[in-house]
């Protein structure tokens, strides 16, 4: 970095906004300023030497406040920094409606900057938005936090959403990493760890601060975003009578016919306005309902199934482990004891996502 004290060490540096969260961006600046000098300090009780050199970079040097109104003094300014080992673009909060058209001008410019450069890019929930208004990911594969999907779909076409991904290194050989919802940071954290440190120092740090992967993805925790749209009235409407209706038999015909659209048109209008095909709609309605029975019943979970539409039990569970990534009896061991519940905690499947 320029104005700092040349350092051996490989160069972290965090990319940090007022929209950050202050968990992702102090999380990542303890673990990996952790590297080397903790483990031994732990487990001998004699400190060794941090092996990382991680700074705080930001678009101008004036202190502000992320999210939550944590303070931040950043160490460097993107205009000032031509040189770094890898790159984190830690989350930065947007709208799941509301991309991030116009915004972050310099923090953009110095990431495409950085890119030509040959450090390795990589970000975290929300700042694969970011590296999208960059156009690092155009007809690249990434992950972002699950919430994002349609954001993508309707923003960045060119961009290959794998959502329901932890971890995508699939163009880590170009340079770019992505990572998906804010834990993720983690994950992340240990991948750049490995590679820049060495398997061992990863496992070590893992220990310390005890580090687990989300080997079952984003998708166990994905909940159906039910935001109705409103570009076709229509398709709104119908989406508010599914909402009520998921249950009744041949619910696509029946919103058809509630639409007085042919079934066609209906179906051409309903994807382009939500991007679900309509029986991909119902069955995202019906899981989702299905699974909050789940979580917070103890009842048969065919019968689950059967409450929200399913009479064939196989049928269910095939669907519900394809969309959730889980079986039925994994997803309740996962996570209806995850909390403790107390006397007002007993929910019907209608309860508030």
């Amino acid at each position: 970095m320029t104005n700092a004290v040349a350092s051996s060490k490989p160069l972290i540096a965090l990319l940090a906004a007022p929209e950050t969260s202050p968990s992702v961006l102090y999380g990542f600046y303890d673990v990996l300023l952790s590297v080397g000098a903790v483990y031994p300090d732990m487990t001998a009780g004699t400190p060794g030497d941090a092996m990382l050199d991680v700074r705080i970079v930001a678009a101008t040097d004036q202190p502000f406040r992320c999210f939550g109104n944590v303070p931040v003094e950043p160490h460097g300014v993107v205009n000032e920094i031509d040189r770094a080992d890898v790159v984190i673009v830690c989350d930065v909060y947007t709208p799941i409606d509301c991309a991030p058209h116009g915004r972050y001008a310099p923090e953009i410019a110095w990431l495409q900057r950085m890119h030509r450069n040959g450090a390795l890019i990589a970000s975290v929930c929300s700042g694969s938005l970011i590296l999208a208004e960059a156009g690092l990911l155009d007809g690249r594969e990434c992950t972002a936090h699950w919430a994002y999907r349609d954001l993508f779909r309707e923003h960045y076409p060119k961009v290959k959403l794998s959502a329901g991904s932890i971890l995508n290194l699939s163009c880590e050989t170009e340079g770019i990493i992505t990572a998906g919802g804010v834990t993720s940071w983690q994950d992340l954290a240990l991948h750049i760890i490995a590679r820049l440190c060495g398997t061992q120092h990863a496992l070590r740090t893992a220990k310390i601060f005890l580090l687990s992967g989300h080997e079952d993805g984003q998708l166990p925790f994905a909940s159906m975003c039910r935001r109705v749209q409103s570009n076709d009235a229509i398709i709104a409407s119908c989406q508010s009578w599914v909402a009520d209706n998921y249950t009744c038999e041949n619910p696509v015909a029946s919103m058809a016919e509630y639409s007085g659209l042919a079934p066609r048109t209906f179906a051409r209008r309903f994807r382009a306005a939500t991007g679900y095909l309509p029986m991909e709609y119902v069955h995202a309605l019906r899981i989702e309902e299905a699974k909050q029975i789940i979580e917070t019943e103890d009842g048969d979970m065919d019968e689950a199934g059967y409450r929200v539409g399913y009479e064939d039990p196989t049928f269910f569970r095939r669907l519900f482990k394809r969309q959730v990534g889980l079986t039925p009896a994994a997803y309740r061991k996962k996570f209806n004891g995850l909390c403790m519940k107390g006397p007002s905690d007993s929910r019907g499947a209608t309860a508030a996502v």
